[in-house]
């Protein structure tokens, strides 16, 4: 069994990105960041779309870069995959982010490889202990590859496995206690999980780790009523809906202000209607802040 790198000890988590709202910059955004420079306390980017080894897309990153605190947050790693962490995949990870030196890295409680084949999807997995020491390895490689701790993502889910024995909020608690690894909690994939699955979304959030949580998104997400009942996607292409809002005012009540991500990636709207997201995000972190 390998061991965690030593800096990366789950109860001593830093907070290198500040304590404030960011936003996910796409590529509509991109011209306005490098011209104007909006007033934003971070950003983060999607890792898989800037792997090519140079052109203009990493060099207008790295411009952007140059003024503000980057979270890059990946999701091709498979950390649940059965056939381990790819190493091709991992490589050109390492070599983006020796390039880049993002202060947050991160990636999903998810398995989207099977037979060298990547399918364009975030996959769910039982939650077995078989499953979180299999996790556990493919995390464990994967910060002694990159030399770094990463944050693991709770996925937004649509059904359960039979198999499962623990709760998922006790198996990612576990996993950063194995690993050192941190956390991403993503409070409207708890909350659109639990819209599916029939859980306490707050009750969810309530056995999350606080030392353990290294930033949060918040996003928005479909809602579709089916001929067996409402169905929640996590589609993240609308405004955050007032339930998540109120999750994400209990949670840092809670565990206390963390730096908090608005993501916005289909039907991407102008740059002032994130920072307006943004604004809120950053109005229940001051509330926080002041108590």
């Amino acid at each position: 069994m390998s061991t965690p790198i030593p800096a990366i000890h789950a109860a001593s988590v830093s907070f290198p990105v500040p304590s404030q709202a960011g936003i996910g910059l796409r590529h509509r955004h991109v011209a306005e960041f490098l011209t104007s420079r909006p007033r934003v306390a971070w950003i983060e980017v999607h890792s898989e779309t800037y792997l090519a080894a140079g052109g203009p897309r990493l060099h207008a990153l790295e411009a952007i870069r140059r003024d503000y605190p980057l979270s890059c947050h990946g999701v091709g790693l498979s950390l649940g995959s059965a056939e381990g962490v790819d190493s091709e995949h991992l490589g050109r990870l390492a070599t983006l982010y020796d390039r880049l030196e993002p202060d947050l890295v991160s990636d999903h409680l998810a398995w989207s490889v099977t037979g060298g084949t990547y399918l364009n999807d975030l996959l769910p997995l039982p939650y077995t202990e078989e499953a979180l020491d299999l996790v556990r390895r493919n995390v464990e490689r994967t910060q002694e590859t990159l030399g770094r701790r990463i944050l693991v993502e709770n996925p937004s889910r649509y059904l359960d496995f039979e198999q499962s024995t623990i709760p998922e909020w006790e198996f990612l608690a576990e996993l950063a206690a194995r690993t050192g690894c941190g956390l991403l909690l993503d409070v409207n994939n708890v909350y659109v999980s639990a819209g599916n699955l029939g859980f306490d979304a707050a009750a969810y959030l309530a056995h999350v780790p606080a030392q353990a949580v290294g930033e949060i998104h918040v996003a928005g997400h479909a809602v579709h009523e089916t001929g067996i009942g409402t169905l929640l996607i996590d589609d993240h292409g609308d405004v955050v809906a007032d339930a998540v809002w109120a999750l994400l005012a209990s949670t840092l009540e809670r565990i206390g202000p963390r730096p908090v991500l608005v993501e916005w990636d289909t039907r991407v709207p102008e740059l002032a209607v994130l920072m307006a997201e943004a604004a809120r995000a950053d109005h229940l972190l001051e509330m926080r802040h002041a108590a």
